[in-house]
C-alpha cells in the first residue's frame, strides 16, 4: 500500500523517515533539580526511535533556570546538560530516527508543583520554588503575579533561546521546536489577554509577535541554513478577544520568512477559563488552517489515536505531519503497529524484535 504517512519529509538538509513523530511531553523526572537527563529520559525518548516514529521532541527543555515549568524539569541553559543529553541523541539515531529539543521559557506559569502532586499553583522558595516573571504583571489563575520583564531582559530570553539552541546541536539534535504555546512565555507576549505592554513588544501583532521573531532570527543567524527550526503555537486561546487563528495563520508566515520551517499547532493554555471542545482529532483543523492561509507547513496534533485516522490527516493535506503524544505512551513501538496496520512494508523494523511481527504468529 502507498502510505503518505510513511513517506519522508525533508526539513532543510534534514530527512524524517516517516511523518509519525512524537510531540514533547513533559516528564518532570530530574532528579537533581539541575536540568539534566536522567536513565528515564534515555529510556523514555530512545523506546520511541526503536518503536519506529519519524521524529522525537524531547519535553519543554528550559533555556533558563527560572523558565522551567517544575523544578524537576529538563533545561538546556548549561554545558553540562548539553553533554548528558548526547547519549540520547546518540541512541536515536542510532536507530534511525530524528530528535529535537523544545526549547522553552515558563513565564508565570513556572515554578509549578508536578501534575501527579496534590498541591497546585506557584510553589515558595521554602518549596525549591523561585520568583516567576512575565511580559505584563498579570496572573494566571491560581498563581502568583508575576513581574513584568522589563525590555532590556526580553533581549536576554531572545539570547537565552539561542543560546540553547547552539547547545542543542551541540548536544547532537537534529532540530529545536520553540515552544510558544499553552501559556508559556512565547504565547503570554502573543496573546493580548496576558501582554498589555506598551513598549515595542506590546500592542500591535507585530509588536507581540516581535520576541517569537526574534529568537527565529537569532537562532537562524547562529545555526546557519542546514538546521530546522519548529514553533509550536495555540491556535486560538478558545476565548473572545483573545489570540486567534487568523493571527497564527500570520504570524507562521511571519515566521517562515524569518527562517522557521514547519508549524506544530496546538491550542489553549493562557486562560484557565477557556472551554475547549476536546475530542477526537479536535486540533488538526485548526493545522489546516493554519497551513492553508499561511502558507505553511504544519503538524496536527491532539487526540490522534489509530493509524488509519493519522493516515487521512496527512493524505488529505490538513498537515505534513502528526504529533501523537498518548498512544506512544501507550505503546512506544505504534509506528511498527501503524505501518502494519496499514499495508506498509518498513526496512527499519528492529532486528531484535524479528521473533514479535506484527503479524499473527505460525505456528505450522
Amino acid at each position: 500500500m502507498t502510505s503518505q504517512l510513511f513517506t519522508p519529509i525533508t526539513l532543510r538538509q534534514t530527512e524524517f523517515r516517516n511523518r509519525l513523530w512524537v510531540p514533547a511531553m513533559c516528564q518532570y523526572s530530574v532528579e537533581k533539580r539541575d536540568g539534566v537527563p536522567t536513565p528515564w529520559h534515555l529510556v523514555h525518548l530512545g523506546s520511541f526511535a526503536v518503536g519506529g516514529a519519524g521524529g522525537i521532541v524531547t519535553e519543554a527543555t528550559a533555556v533558563v533556570p527560572e523558565g522551567r515549568i517544575s523544578p524537576q524539569d529538563l533545561g538546556i541553559w548549561n554545558d553540562d546538560q548539553r553533554d548528558a543529553f548526547r547519549p540520547i541523541t546518540d541512541f536515536v539515531h542510532a536507530e534511525g530516527s530524528k530528535i529535537g529539543v523544545q526549547l522553552a521559557h515558563a513565564g508565570r506559569k513556572a515554578s509549578t508543583p508536578r501534575t501527579w502532586e496534590p498541591q497546585n499553583g506557584t510553589l515558595s522558595e521554602a518549596e525549591h520554588g523561585w520568583p516567576i516573571v512575565a511580559p505584563s504583571a498579570i496572573a494566571f489563575e491560581g498563581y502568583d503575579v508575576p513581574r513584568e520583564l522589563t525590555t532590556d531582559e526580553v533581549a536576554g530570553v531572545v539570547q537565552a533561546f539561542v543560546d540553547g539552541a547552539i547547545r542543542s546541536r551541540d548536544a547532537g539534535f537534529d532540530f529545536v521546536e520553540l515552544h510558544a504555546a499553552h501559556g508559556y512565555l512565547i504565547h503570554q507576549f502573543l496573546s493580548p489577554l496576558s501582554n498589555q505592554r506598551t513598549d515595542q513588544y506590546g500592542g500591535s501583532l507585530e509588536n507581540r509577535a516581535r520576541l517569537v521573531l526574534d529568537i527565529v532570527r537569532g537562532i537562524r543567524a547562529a545555526l546557519g541554513e542546514s538546521f530546522p527550526i519548529i514553533v509550536r503555537f495555540s491556535a486560538t486561546d478558545w476565548i473572545e478577544g483573545g489570540w486567534d487563528e487568523h493571527e497564527t495563520a500570520t504570524v507562521a508566515s511571519w515566521a517562515r520568512d524569518a527562517g522557521a520551517d514547519l508549524f506544530d499547532i496546538s491550542s489553549g493554555g493562557i486562560a484557565a477559563n477557556a472551554v475547549i471542545p476536546v475530542g477526537l482529532g479536535y486540533q488538526v483543523p485548526l493545522a489546516a488552517s493554519v497551513r492553508r492561509d499561511g502558507d505553511v507547513e504544519t503538524g496536527a496534533v491532539g487526540l490522534i489515536i489509530d493509524s488509519q485516522q493519522a493516515e487521512d490527516i496527512v493524505s488529505s493535506g490538513q498537515s505534513d505531519v502528526v504529533f501523537v503524544g498518548r498512544e506512544f505512551l501507550r505503546d512506544p513501538h505504534f509506528a511498527l503497529r501503524a505501518a502494519f496496520e496499514l499495508g506498509v512494508e518498513l526496512d527499519y523494523y528492529p532486528q531484535q524484535y524479528h521473533r514479535a511481527p506484527f503479524h499473527a504468529p505460525s505456528f505450522a
